[in-house]
């Protein structure tokens, strides 16, 4: 048994194929060895075919491994980055050679370039299979590529086009890509959700068994990129293949995004993006920008391209439009792209990302659709994966979900596909330049002084507070202005699953919570980080939401002398909040009677503090409710302020007003006991609330 081996290779990072090499292999069912020969430590293969821990067993003095797994051998030539560099060749032709006498079709996910290492695999290869997106980026990626595959030594017979779609909108036809290319494809793959991907998965698998065994491929140069010169500089060959007209600006053939032509203006600068990722790797340059000057000349250089095209456009010959456009590009290129213009707009709060041609944002509470677009799904995923680099998270097939942060504090969450059917989405909660104090609440209506005195007297006093809301109501907000109450004195460890919370203490010790690495291994839960808390001396603890089983240990925090503390929770009423920590407090595995939970929560919670998001996009403090304590097998409460909304009036605000239930606070003794200075009849100004039923 001689194996025919075939290797894959993306036009351009994130095309797909990894999946499909996993998912062949699957379908051989036991006829085939997909090897992984990714020398970046990704272990992408081994997580998809949930063979990490097999192949860990199985590696022993080489950091090549090979594992069996549902009747299909896997291959993984390195685990790690730092791996990588202690793969021998021998360990690798040892494999491949035992491979090719004992099993019939070879799979091998390769890197581009090809290193020293994957040799063995590349010269076997009877068929290079390029995957690429049907997109004007995907086919430039794609003529790269096969460039860069003719510079290595392989020849064009052995190389064949494989069409992954991934996407169901913004895609060019497989007769466009054959055309712009000038060769065939051998398949075209739909988006993994589509009926027909696993008919046309297996009609793959049938095409690329039906290629007959080709002799080795001896004459390889050792690096595709030794020879790769500025194409600037080098003369087109006749036969050479060009993009569609539509690509280069020009008014034929124009390419559509979901069945609508694609604007010229926008056409224009499809093209010089595509120039500029044969030019510069946009994505390694930015992770590797840490100063100015860098930061500088890669500008300069975005620059220049830019502004070569557009001198040669007849159609932009306004300098106004071109310097307009010029920084567009740079911001595409270097920053968050479309949405460069929304961060800086102080007045947007949330920004979503709904595919690459839809953008909401939400202003004054209000949600509203605007006119910014992604160039391309390619451009989004480009823009997420330079939030998400510097902070060590990754988001593919394999980890199709992710939160993170920016600089700024912003809060970001990103899904893609097969999870985001509709393409990547990503969600950005902005958080204001300057931070918000208590007279900006007074001044937005949100409360007025009375109820912040009341609670400023209740942080001094060191009562234990939850705030309750639902999404968007602005827990975590309040929770920054109530935290501005802590005597400066104090010690204060904040814990958050991705750092929100911005503290003016100068004694601030911040942690935040990590996810798992591809492995499933190294995660640090917000439950981890309370219960270290505890061994750092705080004065108080606070955590940024309690969504978990990290609720029982808050609790039991708050019930051993570390008073004074602070959580959010998601809930509608101080009611449901109750509700919602007895709920979480059992998701932490213990066989707790319900009796024994309230009891906790009525010892440990003093006062529940309950946001909303009104009908006009506004955030108020609706109630302030005090726990008191036990009453058979419920826990009591008191309101003592709540908000009473009175209608719309004509400029469509809610009309309402702050009342006082007359309910006298038991808190007010241990006011007493931490000499806090507070007049209950301040409370008193506030309206009458007449009957409580």
């Amino acid at each position: 048994m001689t194996g025919t081996t075939f290797a894959f290779v993306n036009a351009k990072g994130g095309s797909g194929a990894t999946t499909i090499c996993t998912q062949l292999a699957r379908l051989a069912r036991g006829d085939a060895a997909l090897v992984d020969g990714d020398l970046s430590g990704r272990r992408n293969a081994a997580v998809l075919f949930d063979a990490v821990r097999a192949l860990d067993v199985a590696r022993e003095g080489s950091a090549v491994a090979t594992a069996r797994i549902a009747g299909t051998t896997i291959v993984e030539l390195a685990p790690s980055f730092e791996a990588a560099f202690t793969v021998t060749l021998d360990d690798v032709e040892r494999v491949a050679s035992l491979l090719e006498a004992s099993t019939s079709f070879v799979i091998a996910d390769l890197p581009i370039p090809f290193a020293a290492p994957v040799r063995p695999f590349v010269v076997r290869a009877t068929r290079f299979v390029v995957v690429l997106e049907p997109t004007l980026l995907g086919v430039t990626s794609a003529r790269a590529m096969l460039d860069e595959l003719h510079r290595f030594g392989v020849p064009p017979s052995r190389v064949v086009l494989l069409l992954n779609a991934r996407t169901s909108g913004g895609n060019l036809s497989r007769g466009d890509v054959e055309r712009s290319l000038e060769r065939t494809t051998i398949a075209e793959l739909p988006t993994l959700v589509d009926r027909g991907y696993a008919k046309a998965l297996a009609a793959l698998d049938r095409a690329l068994r039906a290629i007959a065994l080709e002799p080795r491929i001896e004459a390889l140069r050792p690096s595709a990129h030794d020879v790769v010169h500025d194409r600037r500089a080098e003369p087109r060959a006749e036969n050479a293949p060009t993009l569609p007209r539509a690509a280069q600006g020009t008014e034929t053939q124009r390419p559509t995004r979901n069945g609508e032509s694609i604007p010229a203006r926008e056409r224009l600068k499809l093209h010089i993006h595509e120039t500029l990722a044969q030019k510069v790797d946009l994505l390694d340059a930015s992770r590797a920008t840490t100063d100015s000057a860098k930061l500088a000349e890669l500008r300069a250089k975005i620059d220049e391209v830019a502004q070569r095209i557009l001198s040669e456009h007849p159609d932009v010959d306004s300098a106004d439009e071109i310097a307009r456009l010029k920084i567009e590009i740079v911001n595409e290129a270097l920053g968050l792209g479309p949405l460069e213009d929304l961060m800086n707009d102080p007045a947007v709060t949330e920004i979503m990302v709904n595919g690459p041609a839809t953008v909401y944002v939400e202003r004054a509470g209000k949600i509203e659709r605007t006119g910014k677009r992604f160039t391309s799904e390619q451009q989004l995923r480009l823009v997420i994966e330079r939030i998400i680099a510097p902070l060590g998270r990754r988001l593919d097939e394999s980890v199709p979900m992710v939160d993170a942060r920016l600089p700024d504090g912003s809060r970001v969450n990103a899904i893609v596909e097969p999870l985001s059917i509709d393409g990547a989405t990503l969600t950005i909660r902005r958080f204001g330049t300057r931070r918000l104090t208590a007279s900006d609440l007074v001044d937005k209506a949100s409360a007025n002084p009375e109820m912040l005195e009341f609670m400023r007297a209740c942080i001094e006093a060191r009562l234990n507070v939850v705030i309750s809301g639902g999404t968007g109501s602005g827990k975590t907000t309040f929770l920054n202005i109530l935290s501005g109450y802590i005597p400066e004195r104090e010690r204060i460890v904040t814990i958050e699953d991705a750092a929100e919370l911005s503290l003016a203490q100068p004694h601030v010790v911040r942690l935040e919570a990590r996810p798992a690495n591809i492995e499933g291994r190294g995660e640090i839960k917000i439950r981890d980080l309370v219960r270290n808390s505890l061994r750092m001396r705080p004065d108080r603890i606070v955590v940024g939401e309690c969504r978990g089983g990290e609720a029982l240990d808050m609790l039991q925090a708050m019930n051993t002398g570390h008073d004074g503390s602070l959580t959010t929770a998601h809930a509608n009423t101080p009611r449901d909040a109750l509700s919602r920590l007895e709920t979480m407090v059992m998701m932490a595995g213990f066989d707790l009677p319900v009796r024994a939970i309230r009891e906790q929560i009525a010892s440990a919670v003093d006062l529940i503090i309950q946001t909303a998001r009104m009908r006009d996009g506004s955030r108020k403090i609706t109630s302030i409710t005090e726990v008191v304590g036990m009453e058979g097998d419920v826990v009591t409460m008191q309101e003592l302020v709540r908000f009473s909304a009175r209608g719309i009036d004509a400029d469509g605000k809610v009309r309402g007003e702050f009342q006082y239930t007359g309910v006298q606070p038991q808190c007010l003794t241990r006011f007493d006991e931490y000499g806090v200075s507070f007049d209950v009849r301040q409370l008193s100004a506030l309206a009458s609330a007449g009957s409580l039923w």
